[in-house]
């Protein structure tokens, strides 16, 4: 397993993109005022546990379905693709409009680690270390951890339109890797 700067770059800004932590502080703010305090470090954690568990056991539970990680990774990219188009239209495809009950639940799933990480996950596995990978995850976690604790502050400091045009950025990258995950899960390079 080799230590790659570059990888655990490119791994953090889709982990980054697809977990749209800085697009979710309006959803965390309504959150905060439903449940009262939101514990940062906890969710943290959990959604740690939960990404890097599943980097580990999504293999396994895709071969209980006779599925491979190439298919997968190609399923993943249509993921992205949609995850990308919601942002960058501004549209609603997977996240609920009706959040309620512990803060916990909404916040690591579906907001962190959510149907999106973890498709996300299993596709960069088919083309990076899992060390990098981990990497990648553990430096979204402390943003992620970041961003709780300064949810408030956060938003007075971009505004609803700093956070519109993060979201849109956001969205072009991760449009951008989708094609390339579906290019390299199909075996077509538009670079030769």
């Amino acid at each position: 397993m080799k230590i790659n700067i570059v990888d655990i770059i490119s791994i953090f800004s889709v982990l980054f993109a697809v977990i749209d932590i800085i697009g979710s502080i309006p959803v965390i703010i309504d959150l905060k005022r439903k449940t009262g305090n939101i514990n940062p470090l906890k969710i943290s954690i959990i959604s740690l546990l939960v990404l890097v568990v599943f980097l580990f056991v999504g293999e396994g539970i895709l071969s209980l379905f006779s599925v491979d990680i190439l298919s997968f990774a190609l399923a993943g990219s249509f993921v992205i693709f949609l995850l990308a188009m919601e942002m960058v239209l501004n549209i609603e495809i997977f996240k609920s409009q009706n959040i309620g009950g512990d803060s916990v639940v909404p916040l690591v799933f579906p907001l962190i680690a959510g149907a999106g990480s973890l498709t996300t996950l299993l596709s960069l596995r088919s083309q990076y270390n899992e060390i990098n990978i981990i990497i990648g995850i553990f430096l979204n976690i402390v943003v992620v951890y970041i961003v709780l604790r300064l949810t408030n502050s956060i938003e007075k400091l971009l505004g609803q339109s700093g956070i519109y045009i993060l979201r849109k950025i956001f969205g072009i990258i991760l449009l951008a890797v989708a094609i390339k995950l579906f290019l390299s899960s199909t075996g077509l390079d538009l670079a030769k």
